[in-house]
């Protein structure tokens, strides 16, 4: 039987890169006329894998997110993996967002990675759902790099990354 090789599909963000985003994007607002005097905060749990962002108002609380999200730009962390909730009203009259990083392929991406590749049906190309990741398997490596530039093509809602390439 012959060699197989195989790859992993994964997602997630460098939580260093984003705490660094995070306090540049604290400077900025620190010298920003347009938030002197107001309670604007951004605040990075990194255990939690959470941003929480408190302003005064909806009309900072886009600023600071804006802020923000250039930040992460500028520092190549992939904004598609930001799960950015509602805002909500919180204590001392301000209102809160919390944005979510989504480290590990849920379930439905997952499924729907696995899917695009058996629908594509290139050769002898099998994907295998294995936990938070897809691990994707074939004989010929050039089948292989073909599964590859299929699943760049597509949108699945996250960043996705290739990795273990062997």
């Amino acid at each position: 039987m012959a060699q197989l090789s195989s790859f992993d599909v994964t997602t997630g963000v460098d939580l260093q890169e984003v705490d660094n985003a995070v306090n540049q994007a604290q400077k900025e607002i620190a010298q920003r006329y347009d938030f002197k005097g107001s309670k604007a905060a951004i605040d990075f749990r990194r255990g939690e894998s959470l941003i929480v962002l408190t302003a005064d108002d909806e009309y900072k609380m886009r600023a600071l997110l804006d802020v923000l999200q250039a930040k992460l730009i500028k520092r190549n962390v992939p904004v598609k993996n930001l799960d950015i909730g509602e805002v909500k009203p919180a204590g001392g009259d301000t209102v809160r967002r919390e944005v979510k990083l989504k480290m590990a392929l849920d379930s439905d991406t997952a499924k729907k990675v696995a899917a695009a590749i058996k629908e594509a049906k290139l050769r002898k190309v099998q994907a295998a759902i294995q936990g938070d990741q897809v691990r994707v398997s074939s004989p010929s490596k050039d089948d292989l790099q073909e599964a590859i530039a299929l699943l760049r093509s597509k949108d699945f809602g996250v960043e996705l990354k290739f990795g273990n390439y062997r």
